[in-house]
C-alpha cells in the first residue's frame, strides 16, 4: 500500500514523498528535482578538492553530498520530526524524533579518511560494531542512503548507495556530560562511577600484541609538530610551535621505556580513543561512552593511560581540577595501573597538542561564527599544552588517624589542590589491601588479612608506589592510619629519598563522632566497624611527631587546618 504525501521546496529543489516498505516500518523517498542542472544541487568550493583528483588540503570537500544532507534534513525523512543538524569537521548528525542518524562527511585529514563512500561504508560498519562495546542501547544499525531507479533517493532502499549512515537512538542532550559540566553537573559521585565505567571498559578491551607504542608516540608527537605548523598565524606562533614540539620530544626520550614496558605489559589495548566529555553521556541513568575512534586503528590501539589522559585534560581544559582528580584517583583505585603515571604528563600534553591542530584544521573548513570559536579552542588547548609541559615539583603529604577520623575524606578534598594536573595521587591502604588480595573494592576481607604481618606488607606497598609516583613526578597523599612511629618515619624517608617536601597530619577525632562514621559507612573500601575502632582507641599511641588536628568539626575547617600547616611545611594547597 502507497499513502503519497508530497511537497516541493523551492530553496532545496526537490521533492519528497513517502511510502510504505516491507523492510522498515517508513520508506522515506527524496525525488531530485529533473530541472536542476548538473552541480547545481550543490555548489562545491573550488579551491576545496572535486571527486576526481580528491581533496588539496585537509579538511577539504572530496564527494559531494548535498543531495543526502538535503533528504536527511528535511522533516519529512524523519515522519514530519524537526530536524537539528549539528556538525562536526568529520560528520553531519541530523536529530529528529527517537533518533540520530550520522553521515560521516567527505573530507580527508592526514589521521583522517571520509573521502570515498567506500570508506564512509567501512567507517560506519566499525562505528557500529566498536561503539556497542559501550553503548549497545544507542546504537542500533547502519543504513545506505540509496539512489533508486526512478530517480528518488532512500534510507534503507535496494539502490546504489549514495552514501552511509549510522542510526542511533536519541538520548537526552542535556545528559552530555560537557553539558553536565556547564551546569556545575559532574559531582564526585558521578566521576567516580564514570572512573567505574573506564575501568570495566578498559579491563575488557581487545589486548593487541607486537605494538611499537613508544614509535606509535613518536608518530604522533612529530605529526603533531607538522598539524601545527598548518595553524601558524592562524592562530599559533611559530616560537610557541618550537618551544611545544622540543618539550614533548624531551618527554617521549624520558618516557619511552615506560611505553615500551607497558606494552609488552598488555596494557596497549583496542581503546576509545576520543574520550571526552562531548562521548560521554547517561543512558539509563549509568556514564556511557559513545562515538569511539573507527577510522584509524593506530589512534584507538593506544595506552589505556593515554585513552584515559583525554578525559582528564579536557576536565583540565574546562578549569574541573576536582572532577579531574576523582577521575584518576578511583581509576586507580579500580585498575591498580599506578605504572601508568610514568607517562602520564607526557600523554596529558600531547592530548592538548592534537586538539589544538584539530581544531585549528576545524576552523578552515567552518563558516566565520564557528571558525572563531574553533580558532579561540586552538589557542587555548596550545596554551593548556604549554602548562602541562612544564613539570611541577613533587611533594608528598601522608594523612594518619584512626579509623573513621576523616583520613580519606581529608585526602580527597586536598588532593585537587596540589601539585600538576590532575592533582596529587592518594594512595589508600585501605584499597591496597583490596588490590593486594585481588577482590573488588567493597569485598570485604577475612580478618587474616589484616595480621600484623599483612599490615606491614601494606604499608610497604604504601611507600613503594608514592616513591614509584614522586619518581614521575607526581604529587602523592598516602592514607592510612599510620598508628606507630615505625610506620610515620618510613614514609617520611620515601620522600627524602626522592627529594620532595613532606608534611604528614594526625587527625584525632571523639569516640562518639568516630563510631558514628563507622557505623554510618556504605559502599567503602575500608572494613572497619565500631568494635575495630574501639579496638584501635585502647590501643592508641600519642602521637609526637607529627601535628595533630581536631576533625571532630566539619570538612571545611579541617582542611583549612591543615592547608596552613602543608604551606608552613613548604607546600602550596590550593
Amino acid at each position: 500500500m502507497v499513502t503519497p504525501s508530497a511537497r516541493t521546496n523551492s530553496r532545496l529543489g526537490f521533492i519528497v514523498s513517502i511510502k510504505c516498505n516491507a523492510k522498515l516500518s517508513r520508506r522515506l523517498i527524496c525525488r531530485i528535482d529533473p530541472a536542476a542542472g548538473p552541480g547545481e544541487a550543490m555548489q562545491m568550493d573550488p579551491n576545496s578538492g572535486n571527486p576526481e583528483t580528491g581533496p588539496r588540503q585537509p579538511g577539504a570537500v572530496a564527494e559531494d553530498q548535498t543531495a543526502a544532507i538535503a533528504f536527511l534534513s528535511d522533516p519529512s525523512t524523519h515522519g514530519g520530526h524537526p530536524v537539528e543538524v549539528v556538525e562536526t569537521h568529520g560528520a553531519y548528525v541530523f536529530i529528529a524524533g527517537e533518533r540520530a542518524i550520522k553521515m560521516k562527511r567527505a573530507v580527508w585529514f592526514p589521521y583522517m579518511d571520509f573521502s570515498t563512500v567506500e570508506k564512509r561504508r567501512a567507517a560506519c560498519e566499525a562505528e557500529l560494531r566498536l561503539n556497542r562495546r559501550t553503548a549497545p542501547e544507542i546504537y542500533r544499525a547502519v543504513l545506505p542512503v540509496t539512489l533508486e531507479p526512478g530517480g528518488g533517493l532512500v534510507l534503507g532502499g535496494e539502490g546504489k548507495a549514495l552514501d552511509w549512515t549510522v542510526v542511533m537512538r536519541r538520548f537526552d542532550q542535556d545528559t552530555l556530560f560537557d553539558r553536565l559540566a556547564q551546569r556545575d553537573g559532574l559531582d564526585a559521585g558521578l566521576m567516580e562511577s564514570l572512573a567505574d565505567e573506564i575501568a570495566a571498559f578498559h579491563d575488557q578491551a581487545e589486548r593487541k600484541t607486537g605494538v611499537d607504542f613508544r614509535a606509535s608516540m613518536q608518530a604522533v608527537v612529530e605529526g603533531n609538530a607538522a598539524s601545527l605548523q598548518n595553524g601558524i598565524g592562524k592562530p599559533f606562533r611559530r616560537e610557541e610551535i618550537e618551544r611545544i614540539g622540543r618539550r614533548c620530544a624531551d618527554m617521549l626520550r624520558a618516557a619511552g621505556g615506560a611505553l615500551a614496558a607497558r606494552a609488552r605489559a598488555g596494557f596497549v589495548r583496542r581503546c576509545h580513543g576520543d574520550l571526552h566529555l562531548r562521548n560521554i553521556c547517561l543512558a539509563g541513568g549509568r556514564p556511557t561512552l559513545f562515538d569511539c575512534i573507527e577510522f584509524d586503528d593506530r589512534l584507538a590501539v593506544i595506552d589505556v593511560m593515554y585513552d584515559l589522559a583525554f578525559l582528564l585534560m579536557d576536565l583540565e581544559h574546562r578549569g574541573l581540577r576536582r572532577q579531574a582528580n576523582v577521575a584518576i584517583n578511583r581509576y586507580l583505585a579500580r585498575t591498580a595501573d599506578y605504572g601508568g603515571l610514568a607517562a602520564l604528563r607526557l600523554y596529558l600534553c600531547v592530548r592538548a597538542v592534537i586538539r589544538a591542530h584539530v581544531a585549528a584544521a576545524a576552523a578552515a573548513a567552518q563558516r566565520k561564527a564557528a571558525a572563531d570559536r574553533d580558532r579561540k579552542d586552538a589557542a587555548s588547548y596550545l596554551e593548556l599544552a604549554m602548562r602541562l609541559s612544564e613539570p611541577a615539583e613533587p611533594c608528598l603529604v601522608a594523612v594518619g588517624g584512626l579509623s573513621g577520623s576523616g583520613k580519606t575524606t581529608l585526602a580527597h578534598a586536598l588532593a585537587p589542590g596540589i601539585g600538576g594536573a590532575p592533582g596529587a595521587i592518594v594512595i589508600r591502604s585501605d584499597v591496597l589491601r583490596k588490590q593486594l588480595f585481588g577482590v573488588d573494592l567493597f569485598h570485604r576481607l577475612p580478618q587474616e588479612a589484616y595480621t600484623r604481618e599483612q599490615s606491614r606488607r601494606v604499608y610497604r606497598r604504601i611507600e613503594a608506589l608514592a616513591g614509584a609516583a614522586l619518581a614521575t613526578g607526581c604529587s602523592v597523599i598516602a592514607d592510612g592510619v599510620f598508628r606507630n612511629e615505625g610506620e610515620r618515619s618510613a614514609i617520611r624517608r620515601v620522600a627524602e629519598a626522592a627529594g620532595a617536601p613532606f608534611a604528614g597530619v594526625w587527625l584525632e577525632v571523639g569516640a562518639a563522632t568516630q563510631e558514628a562514621r563507622l557505623a554510618g559507612r556504605l559502599l567503602d573500601a575500608s572494613d572497619a566497624t565500631v568494635e575495630v575502632g574501639r579496638a584501635q582507641r585502647r590501643g592508641a599511641e600519642t602521637v609526637a611527631d607529627w601535628p595533630v588536628l581536631d576533625a571532630d568539626g566539619g570538612l571545611t575547617p579541617l582542611r583549612e587546618a591543615a592547608a596552613r600547616w602543608l604551606s608552613e611545611a613548604g607546600i602550596e594547597c590550593l
